[in-house]
């Protein structure tokens, strides 16, 4: 990971850049409360588009249509507590036009929280809108890749979802997790770190270099894969 050098950088946003931990747990369990679906049937969806996860755990009655808006407005009119996360300003800007974002997020949704966080979306960005098959496909991170131009093979994605790096992976991607919503042992990444304060990313003629801050609290993973 700290050898090679990448074409372009692609950021997952809610839980990687921007942390909205507390907005999404209150507009979920008012949507679960609404809708009478248990809140233990919202358990492990991080990452997964809001369409996804309405239709895996609302009854066959249900207008999915329906229930996806309601979770959809919920989300749009809470935006207290969301902030940058620690090293989320830097490696942006770090970074630069190398850069997209790779959001489940809807593209309101995902403008909105960038902005009550002081970031600002690239011109590659990605969107719940601009695709037909959520993470953990693959489709999201080569939308991505494509966007900028890159080889998917030659991309770095940075994520903090199991969903997430599953789709990094299949993209055929190398991956860089957070620890900021999951632990480290559901993180199957090349790299898995508490956050993006703990990297360093230099941007030069040939592309993105990444090296570590500091050791404590890295984790290599994946041993022996893809030579990374």
């Amino acid at each position: 990971m700290t050898t090679e050098i990448f074409q372009a950088v692609l950021f997952d946003n809610d839980g990687t850049l921007t942390d909205s931990t507390a907005a999404v747990e209150r507009s979920w369990a008012a949507w679960a409360e609404h809708h009478e679906v248990p809140l233990e049937r919202l358990v492990r969806f991080h990452g997964v588009p809001s369409r996804s996860i309405v239709q895996a755990v609302v009854e066959p009655h249900v207008d999915v249509d329906q229930a996806t808006a309601d979770i959809d407005r919920r989300e749009l009119e809470d935006l207290e507590d969301v902030v940058a996360l620690p090293g989320a300003v830097e490696a942006m800007a770090a970074v630069g036009d190398r850069a997209a974002i790779v959001t489940s997020a809807g593209r309101e949704l995902a403008e909105l929280r960038l902005t009550a966080a002081g970031l600002r979306a690239p011109e590659a960005f990605v969107t719940a809108d601009d695709i037909t098959r959520g993470k953990p496909d693959p489709q999201p991170y080569l939308i991505g890749a494509a966007r900028l131009g890159a080889d998917p093979h030659r991309c770095l994605v940075v994520e903090d979802a199991p969903a997430g790096v599953a789709s990094g992976r299949a993209a055929g991607a190398a991956t860089l997790a957070l620890t900021t919503t999951s632990p480290a042992e559901d993180l199957d990444a090349d790299l898995v770190v508490a956050d993006l304060s703990q990297v360093v990313f230099t941007e030069g003629p040939e592309g993105i270099r990444l090296r570590l801050r500091a050791r404590e609290g890295a984790r290599e993973g994946r041993e022996g894969s893809s030579g990374r």
